[in-house]
């Protein structure tokens, strides 16, 4: 069964690109335009992973990260936070910190090596 990986972009642009790489690639993708929708979203079958984009038109992507952290039923699905403007890793080790960051623009053998990395430690 294919590793399934939700990403949270409000480029539909990125999101067409990230889905036609990640199931490429093997992955089951899930979309949203919208941050809002996360955890009705995720519902009852949470994704293996989420590509979480910080900045999501009126939505902060790391308050999203946040909430996906501090709750009992989500805290433990991988996020990588994906930005061209906000460098994480110096706040990486906070609480409701996401597990890794991705700059964009972003190599694909990166970003791939990155989201497997992390789907195998879950």
């Amino acid at each position: 069964m294919p590793k399934r990986i939700l990403a949270i972009d409000d480029n539909p642009f990125i999101l067409e690109a990230l889905q036609d790489i990640l199931e490429f690639s093997g992955y089951e993708v899930a979309t949203l335009l919208d941050g809002n929708l996360v955890f009705e979203t995720i519902g009852d079958n949470p994704p293996d992973l989420i590509l979480l984009d910080v900045m999501l038109g009126g939505l902060d992507g790391r308050e999203i990260c946040s909430a996906i952290k501090e709750s009992d039923r989500t805290q433990n699905i991988p996020v990588i936070l994906i930005s061209a403007s906000h460098n994480l890793k110096d706040s990486m080790h906070q609480k409701g910190c996401p597990d890794d960051f991705v700059a964009k623009p972003f190599d694909i053998d990166f970003l791939l090596n990155k989201i497997q990395s992390h789907i195998k430690a879950a």
